[in-house]
C-alpha cells in the first residue's frame, strides 16, 4: 500500500516540488490549495502519470469553519497521514506604519496557528511532519517583516514544543533562507540583491532543493525537534 503526505499550499513553489518529489519516490499527495486552484488542476495531471493518486482540497487557513471541515475529511477520508508538511504561508511585507493588528493576527493565523490546528487534529494519523519555517524566525529578519519574522520565529518553537507533547510522531523543520519561488520572481529585484547581501546569501535556493531536504529527513536518522538550517543554494 502507498503512503500518503499531505502538504499544504502545494500547488506553486516549495510545495509543488515537494509534491513531485515526493510523489517520485511513490507517495499518494493529498494538497491544499486557497487561491490557486488551476495551479493545482495542473499539478494533478502532472503527478498522477507517475501512478500515485493526488487528490486536493481547498484550505483557507485564516477561516476556522475552513479548517475545521478539511479536518473532517482527512479523518473521514484516511487512515494515515505518513507525512505532513506545513508549507502554507502568508506574508505582507511593509513599513511598520503600514501595519495594523489584524495583518499581524492573520499572518500568525497562517503561518503558526495553522499548522498548530493541523498537527493537533490529525496527531492520531501522523507519523512524521515537517514545518517549512524560514531562517527570518532565527537571524535574517527585517524591518519590514515583524509579523512575517515572528510567526516564524514561533513555528521554529512549536516545532520543538510539539515534538516533546508528542512522542510518537517525528517532528522538525526546515528553515531555508531566500528560495527562489514565484514571488520572489515579482520582487523588485535591488531589493532582493540587497536583502541577500545582507544576510551573505551567495544564490537563491532551488524549491527543488527544499524538496531535497525533506527526502533527506525520510531516509537519514533526523532527530524528532530539530531545525535544519538551509543559508544556501548548492547548485
Amino acid at each position: 500500500m502507498k503512503k500518503n503526505a499531505l502538504i499544504t499550499g502545494c500547488s506553486k513553489g516549495i510545495g509543488k516540488a515537494i509534491a513531485i518529489a515526493l510523489s517520485n519516490i511513490g507517495y499518494n499527495i493529498i494538497g491544499t490549495y486557497n487561491n490557486s486552484l488551476e495551479e493545482i488542476k495542473q499539478l494533478k495531471v502532472d503527478i498522477e502519470k507517475r501512478r500515485v493518486n493526488f487528490s486536493y482540497y481547498k484550505l483557507n487557513l485564516l477561516d476556522d469553519d475552513s479548517i475545521d471541515n478539511f479536518l473532517i475529511e482527512i479523518n473521514k477520508n484516511y487512515n494515515e497521514i505518513d507525512i505532513l508538511v506545513n508549507n502554507a504561508a502568508l506574508s505582507l511585507d511593509d513599513e511598520l506604519d503600514n501595519k495594523t493588528s489584524k495583518d499581524f493576527l492573520d499572518i500568525l493565523k497562517v503561518n503558526l496557528v495553522g499548522p498548530f490546528s493541523l498537527i493537533n487534529g490529525l496527531k492520531d494519523k501522523i507519523k512524521i511532519v515537517i514545518n517549512i519555517a524560514s531562517t527570518d524566525g532565527i537571524n535574517t529578519y527585517s524591518k519590514l517583516n515583524v509579523d512575517y519574522s515572528s510567526s516564524k520565529a514561533g513555528l521554529i518553537n512549536l516545532t520543538k514544543s510539539m515534538a516533546l507533547a508528542l512522542p510518537n510522531i517525528k517532528i522538525v523543520a526546515i528553515a531555508p533562507n531566500w528560495v527562489d519561488t514565484e514571488s520572489i520572481k515579482e520582487m523588485n529585484k535591488e531589493y532582493l540583491k540587497k536583502e541577500m547581501k545582507r544576510i551573505n546569501q551567495k544564490k537563491l535556493i532551488k524549491p527543488k532543493e527544499v524538496a531535497n531536504k525533506v527526502i533527506n529527513i525520510l531516509e537519514n536518522n533526523i532527530k524528532t525537534g530539530e531545525i535544519i538550517v538551509m543559508e544556501d543554494s548548492n547548485e
